[in-house]
């Protein structure tokens, strides 16, 4: 009989998953100390999503090779179900609540407190605060869930696993929709968790966060196990990181560009209000903005200040914003219409949920490059298709997406490979100005340098960039000027040169 460590709640040993064509795990093992706080990292589509659904039941026991063993015991899951009463909770990047429904409903949802037939409300809302305590939320559990922040839900989804008697969470990528104080709030819980004895596992891109908390790094790539450090031992820290995730050295992750003179203005708003229906108030209010040829403009701001609500104004007013004021492009006056307006003006928009609002995960990479400039391959109605692939493999090529072939569905490719199909499906509309609204999120360090010497490359060649970024760093690192935004309002222009994040959190937070 085997035996196994019992310092260890989990063991996965030798664990191999294929897919069509691609070996998503080779032989991974990894180990989490009970108690401990372990972090996953590596690259996008280095297998650290394919491996927690592995160990969760998503691939039940029979399409992988390998052992799962917890607490002592191998384990064989047919499905989640399986895995959770085991213990095992996971809560995913895009959360698994119903917006429509209340906190408590979504709490006990599959497993409702019953007095034989019928369901027990009284039970279940005690029960829902007591919770909601643990978790260090304070609302009414009637709340229906689409009156929550983004960090409220999350918190709500750790109370829904406590619901279940969970002895290992799985959090996957927690902190990427959050700001800084629900990130701060959500790690400080993580801590005290700890204490109590709840041992997790948290996947994440963002290296600070990881270098703070984690007890245990383990690193993953291509695939396979490259390492696991020791943070008593002192050996988790950013270089160290970076190194065993992209198999090289990153000095500096922001790549420099040769500076030079910007051009004329090429992109100009003069007075810039939007009034939304929907939410009975202005979104945005008098704002002045220009972007000159061959530059990098951020917008920074805390979330809710209106970035993206000014993106998507000047693309079209996708929103169907009630707008008042001026819009130049070369300074010729502009009324868009329509999104089609924007894009024969010279504007293209990345949006920040490439999943929902840019690209189409069902088909494949061919025909999301060219859906948005469909019109410069057809002839009477009619599709070129021969030229539709040498334009699909062409931004392949230029963007080096990793993938076999440009048939392969999009929903098969990693984060980092999706911002760049989005990016490339964009510039085949060959605009003047690019919108990127926050272009690294989810993704990891090693596809941010990539994406971010894409830019660069497009700012030498004339290209003018607005980027929407969260991250300060980011925003520092990129850009030639910073725009903050507050409340729907432009509270200050600062030249990077001298700007801090110090600086532009006082202009955030008026």
């Amino acid at each position: 009989m085997t035996t196994y460590n019992t310092d260890y709640i989990l063991e996965m040993n030798n664990i191999t998953k294929e897919f069509p064509g691609v070996k998503a795990l080779s032989n991974v093992n990894f180990k989490v100390k009970r108690g401990e706080i372990h972090c996953l990292v590596g690259e996008n589509g280095a297998g650290k999503s394919t491996l927690m659904k592995v160990l969760s039941g998503v691939y039940p026991y029979g399409e992988y090779e390998g052992d799962i063993v917890l607490n002592n015991e191998v384990q064989k899951y047919s499905g989640i179900s399986n895995s959770e009463k085991a213990g095992i909770a996971i809560i995913y990047q895009e959360l698994a609540l119903i917006p429509e429904m209340s906190v408590y409903e979504n709490i006990f949802i599959g497993h409702e407190i019953k007095n034989r037939c019928t369901i027990n409300w009284n039970e279940t809302i005690a029960k829902s605060k007591e919770l909601l305590k643990r978790v260090n939320l304070n609302i009414n559990p009637s709340t229906k869930i689409k009156d929550l922040g983004v960090g409220r839900q999350q918190l709500v989804e750790i109370a829904k696993a406590f619901s279940k008697n969970v002895k290992l969470l799985i959090l996957d990528e927690p902190t990427a929709a959050l700001n800084e104080d629900d990130s701060e709030n959500l790690l400080n819980l993580l801590r005290e968790l700890k204490e109590e004895g709840i041992t997790s596992i948290m996947v994440s891109h963002k290296l600070k966060e990881v270098i703070s908390i984690a007890d245990t790094v383990t690193i993953l790539r291509d695939g396979r196990t490259i390492c696991s450090l020791d943070a008593s031992k002192s050996e988790v820290n950013e270089h160290t990181i970076i190194r065993n995730m992209v198999g090289r050295e990153i000095n500096n992750i922001y790549p420099k560009r040769a500076k030079k003179e910007s051009g004329e203005i090429i992109l100009e708003v003069k007075n810039w209000s939007a009034y939304s229906n929907e939410l009975g108030r202005s979104v945005l209010k008098n704002i002045n903005f220009n972007v000159r040829k061959g530059e990098v403009v951020a917008l920074a701001g805390l979330m809710g200040a209106g970035r993206t609500e000014f993106a998507n104004s000047i693309f079209g007013n996708l929103r169907g914003f009630k707008l008042s004021g001026e819009l130049l492009i070369n300074g010729e006056p502009k009324d868009f219409k329509h999104t089609s307006d924007a894009i024969k003006s010279g504007i293209a928009y990345v949006t920040e949920d490439r999943k929902k609002e840019g690209l189409i995960l069902i088909h494949d990479i061919k025909n999301n490059i060219t859906i948005a400039n469909l019109k410069s391959l057809s002839s009477n109605g009619i599709i070129n298709e021969n030229e539709e692939i040498n334009v699909a493999n062409k931004y392949k090529d230029d963007l080096t997406i990793k993938t076999p072939s440009i048939e392969q569905l999009l929903g098969n490719l990693s984060g980092g490979n999706q911002q760049k199909v989005s990016v490339g499906k964009w510039l085949f509309t060959e605009p003047k100005i690019l919108i990127l609204d926050e272009p690294t999120r989810g993704i990891d360090v090693g596809a941010k340098f990539e994406i971010y010497t894409i830019m660069n490359r497009l700012i030498q060649e004339g290209l003018s960039i607005i980027m929407i970024s969260s991250e300060l760093p980011e925003v520092l690192g990129m850009s030639d000027r910073i725009y903050v935004m507050a409340h729907g309002e432009i509270t200050g222009e600062i030249n990077t040169l001298d700007a801090t994040q110090d600086k532009i959190m006082e202009m955030a937070t008026v």
